[in-house]
Parts: structure tokens; C-alpha cells; sequence
């Protein structure tokens, strides 16, 4: 079975800026692509995505035609910049709008997110890519997605610079081989689930 990915690009720079955040994201995109896996990539800034926690917010909310793209996907991946040491304000309000994920359930019960698989992706010129994808993989995990061991990539400039991913001259050896783990990670373990979906509530 073909697997797809979504990769939601958390920046806060509108298109058509340049992003590193979305550098590192079509990368791991690209990685994935190697596995067979057809991606694409939504900038979320460029969308109206409104404020809360239902699936629809009403007229002009942008979000929920970006939820089906991310229900379509076997793989989701989270990618956000680094302010402040926190993952920015446009990736908290994904992970707000995916608590309405809670109540959604299939016929046997099961979250509509059960067998998708999620991954991170962090930038910054500055330290928290492990606090980042600590907070958004408990998230992701609380509304029902799977994560794979390996399941971050990230590039931190060095402290007190202002040096941007985009801006190197290459990628640094240590991300290329994490990124191509992380999806060789993801692929396959999206490939299980796929084929062996996990069990209805209360089934042994």
C-alpha cells in the first residue's frame, strides 16, 4: 500500500519568505520520498487557522480543509522554529486544533489518528529542540498518533549567534544521517500500522 505524508510547517514568516523550518521539513519529505512515500507540505501561516479546539471554527477557518489533508496521510510531520526556547505560537495552535481529534472515532471506537504515524522537525539559533519535541510528542501522542523511536530531526546554531539553517553553506553531516533515520523510521513503522491495525477498546 502507498504511504503519504503531510508536513505542516509551523514558521512565522508568511510565503514567500524563506523558511528554514521548511528547508529542514522538505528534507525529511525527501528522506521519506526514498521510502516510497508521496509528500507535500502546508505552510500554516499562510492559512487562516482560527483559535480553539473544534474541528471547524466556523466560517473562513482554514482548518479544517488542512485536516484532511493530515487525516489522508499515513505520517504527519510537526516542524516548527525555535523562539524563545518554545516552539512557536502557529505550531501550539495546530496542536490546539488537534485536541478536537479526541472525539472523533470510528465505528469501533478507535481515534481517527490511531495508525498514523508523527514526527518533529525543529530549527533555531538557539538551545530547545529537546524540550520542543518532548511537548509536541506527548501531544501528538495524547490525540493518537505513534511515534517512532528516532522520531526528531533538528539543527541548533550555536549559542548567542544568529546564524539560520538556511543559511548554511551545506547540511551538517549529524542532520542528514538523523533525518534519514527518522524516515526510515517513520516509513516503516507507518507500513505496520497500516497493515495491522491497533486492537478496538476493549478487544484482547
Amino acid at each position: 500500500m502507498p504511504l503519504t505524508a503531510v508536513a505542516l510547517n509551523c514558521t512565522l514568516s508568511p510565503s514567500p519568505a524563506e523558511s528554514s523550518t521548511e528547508l529542514l521539513a522538505q528534507q525529511v519529505l525527501d528522506a521519506l520520498a526514498e521510502h516510497h512515500v508521496t509528500g507535500s507540505m502546508v505552510r500554516v501561516v499562510d492559512h487562516d487557522v482560527r483559535p480553539g479546539v473544534e474541528l471547524d471554527m466556523g466560517e473562513g477557518d482554514a482548518w479544517p480543509g488542512i485536516r484532511e489533508q493530515v487525516i489522508a496521510s499515513d505520517i504527519l510531520v510537526l516542524a516548527t522554529p525555535t523562539w524563545l526556547g518554545q516552539h512557536s505560537s502557529v505550531c501550539q495552535r495546530v496542536l490546539e486544533r488537534l485536541d478536537a481529534e479526541l472525539s472523533e472515532k470510528d465505528e469501533q471506537g478507535r481515534l481517527q489518528t490511531y495508525g498514523k504515524v508523527a514526527v518533529a522537525v525543529v530549527v533555531g539559533n538557539e538551545d530547545g529542540a529537546h524540550h520542543i519535541s518532548a511537548v509536541c510528542f506527548q501531544a501528538l501522542n495524547d490525540v493518537g498518533f505513534t511515534i517512532p523511536a528516532g522520531g526528531v530531526t533538528y539543527w541548533n546554531g550555536e549559542a548567542m549567534h544568529g546564524t539560520d539553517y538556511k543559511d548554511l553553506p551545506e547540511t551538517p553531516d549529524t542532520v542528514t544521517s538523523t533525518t534519514r533515520t527518522l524516515a526510515a523510521n517513520a516509513a516503516h513503522l507507518a507500513a505496520l500500522l497500516a497493515e495491522h491495525r491497533y486492537p478496538a477498546p476493549g478487544e484482547g
